[in-house]
């Protein structure tokens, strides 16, 4: 079951459900509460490499990465990023999202920027019961046009569903975790077994 406004208003009151900062009544409607855009971007050099093998060893593959990926780069309202069609780039949201252990959330894009060819998760858009933290956001040109984003704006959507009961081994607990209490615009972490 998914929560409607009234019931995510009751999660966030009784701190079940954690947003900080705290989102203000227009953000909150029918089954969604609107997220914001960071102000850290992590963009991909393309000149770099061609590929990355990711049939090789983990410490490769990480190797690999760490020289494709740009530091984490602060961007202003002043001065905001250009995302050309084609480009991938890496964000976060403003917010600091918690989750609890009977709960499921789900990021998805607005429309509005949908329209202008912008996709704010490649496949990336569940957030696992116990998760704390930035949700890192892999935003995509898709369009033709140059797209300035700016810090703060609205970049997506939360909604959450309620589980049957809390999860026996929630995010923040598991072992495997790779992103616990993820600040800022954290890469890819290849775990490989």
């Amino acid at each position: 079951m998914r929560l409607c406004d009234k019931e995510i208003k009751k999660w966030l009151k009784r701190k079940k459900l954690i947003i900080e900062p705290y989102p203000q009544k227009k953000l909150i409607h029918g089954v969604t509460v609107d997220i914001h855009l960071s102000d850290k971007f992590r963009f991909f050099y393309d000149h770099i490499r061609s590929c990355v093998d990711l049939s090789d060893s983990k410490e490769n593959i990480n190797t690999a990465l760490k020289e494709v990926m740009s530091d984490e780069i602060i961007f202003s309202k002043e001065k905001p990023f250009f995302l050309q069609p084609g480009s991938l780039i890496l964000s976060s949201t403003f917010e600091n999202i918690t989750i609890p252990n009977n709960l499921v959330g789900w990021l998805d894009g607005r429309s509005s920027l949908a329209r202008l060819g912008l996709m704010i998760h490649a496949t990336a858009h569940r957030i696992d019961p116990g998760w704390k933290g930035n949700i890192v956001l892999e935003i995509f040109n898709a369009g033709k046009l140059t797209l300035g984003l700016c810090p703060k704006m609205k970049i997506a959507a939360l909604s959450f569903e309620i589980l049957s009961q809390s999860v026996s081994l929630p995010y923040n607990v598991r072992r495997e975790s790779k992103y616990k209490t993820q600040n800022g615009v954290i890469p890819s972490r290849i775990n490989k077994e």
